[in-house]
């Protein structure tokens, strides 16, 4: 009985000096608070308004953060992007007629806080041409290699009022990492004569995992017993012309024409490793690469006679 009491009082020593010393280990990786600043210039081109925002972010320990961020107009989300080594990023927003206050979202990390940005005010001038805006929300999203995510695409129409006929705007991305691609339910939305509100559709992102399942036996893949009669008496041959060639100058150049014929076959036939991958593929499938990368949606519509193209940046992160 004394003795299960002292074990179990050795336990509960152990236990305790374990917490203490794990607690100077969590506070130093605790994160750190950040500083996200926002500068926007505005363009007018055509009689639209395309603003440019530069954002940065910086840690309490004053080097550049890593991750995402997110632009905003009074609340609603308009595009995202990931920081650059310097955790710097460039966005090119294109803004419908009226007043707008952009600001800047850092997402945060691992070792950062998220943060925002002070409000800019950036005034978009009025046209009377048929147009639109197209916006993601949400504008950033993290997922684990081998996981799907989705996100809405709105296509805000700009004078729809204007429009003699329905617009059709069709939708593409860009700039996925490999593994990975995106699609659009519809990839084709209708914008009507006389609408305001948005029309939105889904954007599904997918990403790819590691996976052995089609990984073989190096020996079960290759061990074709026809081969094995082809090449074994093959080889034998070979090694034979190579030994008589020591006496005879004709049969050395027959030996030397036959290897370099021999060898011709194995890099044109199941041998080679080229032949192997296009036939059977990869040893297992590659995984998306873990990174924070700066996708583009862009939306087009076209009259038959004038194209118009916006564009919108999109923030994924994968683990």
């Amino acid at each position: 009985m004394r003795g299960s009491i002292c074990r179990g009082l050795r336990l509960e020593l152990v236990a305790g000096l374990g917490m203490m010393l794990a607690v100077p280990a969590w506070a130093a990786t605790s994160s750190q608070a950040t500083q996200t600043s926002l500068s926007a210039q505005s363009i007018v081109q055509g009689g639209r308004t395309k603003a440019v925002v530069s954002v940065a972010v910086v840690g309490q320990d004053s080097k550049p953060a890593s991750g995402a961020v997110v632009i905003d107009d009074e609340g609603k989300s308009l595009a995202g992007a990931a920081l650059s080594a310097e955790g710097q990023a460039r966005i090119e927003l294109s803004l419908p007629p009226g007043d707008h206050s952009l600001r800047a979202t850092y997402v945060g990390d691992a070792a950062h806080l998220a943060s925002s940005s002070a409000v800019s005010a950036v005034p978009a001038a009025t046209t009377a041409v048929p147009d639109f805006q197209v916006s993601v929300a949400p504008a950033s999203i993290s997922l684990t290699a081998g996981q799907s995510g989705s996100v809405t695409v709105s296509i805000t129409p700009v004078n729809a009022s204007a429009l003699t006929a329905p617009m059709f705007v069709t939708l593409s991305c860009s700039g996925f990492p490999d593994q990975s691609s995106c699609t659009f339910t519809p990839e084709n939305v209708e914008v009507l004569p006389n609408t305001t509100a948005p029309v939105t559709s889904s954007m599904v992102l997918t990403t790819q995992a590691k996976s052995l399942a089609g990984l073989r036996p190096s020996a079960q893949r290759d061990g074709n017993p026809v081969a094995w009669a082809l090449l074994l008496p093959g080889t034998l041959g070979l090694a034979g012309l190579a030994f008589s060639a020591r006496r005879r100058r004709w049969l050395s150049r027959l030996s030397l024409l036959t290897l370099v014929g021999f060898l011709t076959v194995l890099g044109t036939t199941a041998c080679a490793p080229r032949y192997n991958y296009l036939n059977h593929g990869p040893p297992y499938n590659l995984p998306t690469a873990a990174g924070t990368y700066t996708l583009l949606v862009t939306a087009q519509s076209s009259n038959g006679i004038i194209a118009t193209t916006h564009s919108t940046n999109f923030a994924l992160t994968v683990k």
